[in-house]
């Protein structure tokens, strides 16, 4: 990936492309889910954090309906649509998400005009860091600044949401893009996904003498996969098996009883859902009370439900997560939807570079691509940058 663009040198790139400067330049950053997963569409809580990567957009607004788009990865070329004509099967690749967002939109009544639109990101794609909720989320704070529609933030969490689910097709949760839109730089964001209610919590591991790694495993995932669509079909079964309106409502002394009323493969789904809700719970009185250096198990503990309950890991993501271990993290997990993407490593910062030497050295014994290993912060969520 080339490095990333400036907010004048995408700018300076819009103007190349379309002849003219863009109306204003916008960045929305990729996440790292903290703790949580597949705990978000079940109603229950989440902890991630917005991370120093970004999607950028340069967006014109035309005179027409047309959307004109190009980005600076890859090699789809300029891509051409019309607002009064957008239909799922008609986007290909990244367009489908700034496509999806204009149709969420005019599902709200909002007419949104034609658009030229440059992108450009550094947020890994397929490594579990949303970079399809941070291209979003560019997108819908410029469409929301730039039509001055006055959407809140729930509106353009939800906005985005509904272009995920109903026109790129994946039944994701609200988790990816509350981080990107809601995040402030030194905290992760503490959300309850059944009344979208925030707190932010304290998450300053450099304050702590930790580092935490991101290790993308380079095994690509999808949420569009058949894989989280059945994970999420078992959970919905779950619940409606159990009488409740989602998982969320089922507790830890609930698990027992519910041994006789599941089969065996959608009880571990629920006790997931439900031991990882309340690993979110702890981990969010952990750091307002001791700090990140108290967590690691709790990591650990995450790591072993998904791969083990949910069946979620694969085993780039184990031996990502045990070597780290090894190494010196005081925790590790994976993150993200699943069958690939990232791990995450909490490591005190003199183990550093020992972590990534052990993992590098292990995906080369195992015979796997070489990973991608770099230490991410919690940064500020979307904004206008000019």
């Amino acid at each position: 990936m080339n490095p990333p663009l400036d907010s004048r040198g995408l700018a300076a790139r819009f103007e190349t492309v379309f002849g003219a400067g863009p109306d204003g330049v916008w960045r929305a950053p990729g996440r790292v889910n903290l703790i949580g997963e597949h705990t978000d569409y079940n109603e229950g809580f989440v902890l991630p954090f917005a991370i120093d990567r970004a999607a950028r957009v340069a967006v014109r607004v035309r005179p027409d309906s047309t959307v004109r788009m190009l980005s600076t990865f890859g090699n789809q070329g300029l891509t051409t649509a019309e607002t009064g004509s957008l239909a799922r099967a008609s986007a290909r690749g990244w367009t489908k998400y700034p496509l999806g967002v204009i149709w969420a939109l005019q599902q709200l009544g909002l007419q949104v005009p034609g658009v030229d639109l440059l992108l450009d990101s550094e947020v890994p794609r397929g490594a579990g860091l949303s970079s399809s909720h941070a291209i979003e989320c560019a997108v819908i704070s410029a469409l929301n600044g730039l039509m001055e529609a006055g959407l809140s933030v729930q509106d353009m969490v939800l906005a985005t949401q509904r272009a995920e689910n109903d026109f790129v097709g994946a039944p994701t949760g609200i988790m990816d893009q509350s981080a990107s839109l809601r995040a402030t730089a030194g905290h992760a964001v503490f959300l309850d996904c059944r009344d979208q209610s925030v707190r932010l919590v304290p998450f300053d591991a450099d304050a702590a003498g930790l580092v935490l790694l991101v290790i993308d495993t380079r095994v690509s995932h999808s949420h569009a996969d058949g894989g989280y669509t059945a994970r999420r079909e078992s959970c919905e079964l779950a619940a409606e098996l159990l009488g409740v309106a989602a998982l969320r409502d089922v507790g830890l002394d609930d698990l027992e009883e519910a041994t006789g009323l599941l089969d065996a493969e959608t009880f571990r789904r629920l006790r997931h859902v439900v031991t990882e809700n309340q690993r979110v719970l702890q981990t969010v009185e952990l750091l307002d009370t001791v700090g990140p250096a108290a967590i690691g198990p709790l990591l650990d503990a995450s790591h072993a439900s998904m791969r083990d309950d949910f069946e979620i890991s694969c085993p780039e993501l184990d031996l990502a997560v045990d070597t780290a271990r090894s190494a010196g993290a005081i925790g590790a997990r994976m993150t993200g939807g699943g069958f690939g993407g990232s791990a995450i490593a909490l490591t005190p910062a003199g183990s550093a570079q020992q972590v990534r030497s052990a993992v590098e050295r292990a995906f080369a014994r195992a015979g796997y691509a070489a990973p991608e290993i770099f230490s991410v912060s919690p940064a500020a969520g979307a904004m206008r940058l000019c």
